[in-house]
């Protein structure tokens, strides 16, 4: 059976982000064409520096921030790692209860643990808030094929606030003790 061609229309917006152009851009570009058009949301909550709880629409989505991964905190599952609490305290500071943001994807949906994959931006003044986190020392660059078209920009921010030695690069030392 062959798709109409209001699918194929309807798959062409949806590769391309409603650009009608090309499904790839510049990796550090703030914007990626492939994914799809962003959703407005609103943060309820803070889980840990990578993750958060938004409100879309009549449903509540427990984010994970592509691209990024931050130290373990208090109060999860794993053991707490150096920094872990600064770094969601950072995110926290980014995106307050309540905070307007916009979401898209990359290629994935979802993880393995049903977290919708994200890249987030601050309504307000459009804060990519991932590469934020990345650039001021909080995280490390994780970036998990297929997910990956901001991946320059992501390990770009991380080594600059290594070598700058900022956040947990200043605390923590070699990202091999600290992120295993």
């Amino acid at each position: 059976m062959r798709p109409t061609p209001a699918v194929c229309g309807l798959l062409i917006v949806v590769l391309t982000g409603c650009s009608g152009g090309s499904a790839s851009q510049p990796s550090d570009s703030p914007e990626p064409a492939a994914a799809i058009v962003g959703a407005a949301a609103t943060v309820v909550e803070v889980v840990d520096g990578d993750t958060v709880v938004v409100q879309i629409a009549d449903r509540t989505e427990r984010v994970r921030l592509i691209g990024i991964d931050t130290p373990e905190a208090t109060g999860g599952f794993l053991p707490v790692e150096c920094f872990g609490d600064e770094a969601s305290a950072f995110t926290r500071s980014l995106l307050p209860a309540d905070t307007e943001v916009r979401l898209t994807r990359d290629v994935e949906a979802r993880d393995r643990y049903d977290r919708l994959l994200a890249y987030v931006y601050r309504a307000a003044d459009g804060l990519f808030v991932n590469l934020e986190i990345a650039a001021n020392g909080y995280a490390e660059a994780l970036v998990i094929e297929p997910n990956a078209i901001h991946a320059d920009a992501f390990y770009g921010a991380a080594a600059r606030a290594r070598d700058q030695g900022l956040g947990l690069w200043d605390a923590c030392g070699s990202a091999d003790v600290l992120l295993e």
